[in-house]
């Protein structure tokens, strides 16, 4: 049967909380192997490389990549050193939102080929600022393209289209050709109004979701995509999930003061490596979701 593989993109250990439970020390340079031995105890079956550099010494799980697309030209040196480094697959970013259909069009006909050529899997990311950056347009690119796949992470959806704005169920019956598409997760739970919300627990409604039950929501999300790999995942595919929790200095985490006294320091208002690993297990939880017989023999 097919099977879920949870990974961990490496910018979400990038500029952790100082009380993380996950060591400063195995972030070191020179400290790859001890840092995937964490890893894989904690449950993470591989890592997502978020940089051009060869791998480092001793790094030992299973990785893939991701880059950006801006030209059709480019398409074949980015998979060219994705391949040469061993990466298993690779998301994109492509484009800047901005290109027309015919642009568009270019530049997806430059990926397929490319990929064809290196013989490396490539999910175009669901991303602002990208030609995916709405799911309108993203869903008109499927009919012209019916092949292509994508890494979503819905985050950018959610909060940047206010899917809670409107008819919920509309929006998620016409992101179906998204969700039939999919072949590789971003892990990001957004509220309506920011990108990166924090959970507590997996069982009980978020304390900040005041209207909208976000996480309840990205349950949802995330079990149709996967029923969407499902439907037409070959026996020996794989669907990899990679919590992709971002640091403050780029709008992801939010930070608040420590205490109360003025110019206290501001701190993370959570541990995104904890983070992680309550995604860790919503990915799991969800995947047996869209894997149980009287739900996957139904339609979302």
């Amino acid at each position: 049967m097919p099977a879920l593989r949870v990974f961990l993109n490496l910018d979400n250990l990038v500029d952790l909380r100082p009380d993380s439970i996950f060591p400063a020390s195995l972030l070191a340079p020179g400290a790859a192997a001890a840092r995937d031995a964490r890893l894989a105890a904690d449950g993470f079956e591989g890592v997502q490389v978020t940089d051009n550099d060869p791998l480092p010494a001793g790094a030992t799980l299973p990785h893939c990549g991701l880059d950006r697309i801006n030209a059709p030209a480019e398409a074949d040196a980015v998979f060219a050193r994705h391949a040469a480094r061993g990466d298993r697959c690779i998301t994109l970013h492509v484009g800047w939102g901005i290109e027309d259909d015919a642009e568009i069009d270019a530049l997806l006909r430059a990926i397929l080929d490319a990929q064809q050529k290196h013989r490396l899997p490539a999910f175009i990311e669901t991303h602002r600022a990208t030609i995916t950056q709405d799911m309108w347009r993203t869903v008109q690119l499927t009919k012209r393209f019916p092949e292509v796949r994508f890494n979503i992470d819905l985050s950018h959806y959610y909060c940047g289209q206010e899917m809670v704005y409107g008819d919920w169920q509309q929006k998620l019956a016409f992101m179906q050709p998204i969700f039939d598409r999919t072949g590789f997760m971003h892990g990001r739970i957004a509220a309506p109004g920011w990108m990166q919300a924090p959970i507590e627990r997996l069982d009980t409604k978020p304390r900040l979701a005041h209207g909208a039950d976000y996480l309840a929501h990205f349950r949802e999300m995330w079990t149709l995509a996967m029923r969407g790999f499902l439907r037409h995942a070959k026996p020996d595919d794989e669907l990899i999930f990679a919590p992709e929790l971002l640091r403050a200095d780029i709008y992801y985490a939010r930070k608040f003061p420590a205490s109360s006294a003025p110019a206290a320091e501001l701190r993370e208002e959570s541990d995104r490596y904890a983070q992680a690993l309550l995604y860790r297990d919503l990915a799991r939880e969800c995947w047996a979701a869209a894997t149980a017989p009287s739900d996957h023999k139904s339609s979302p």
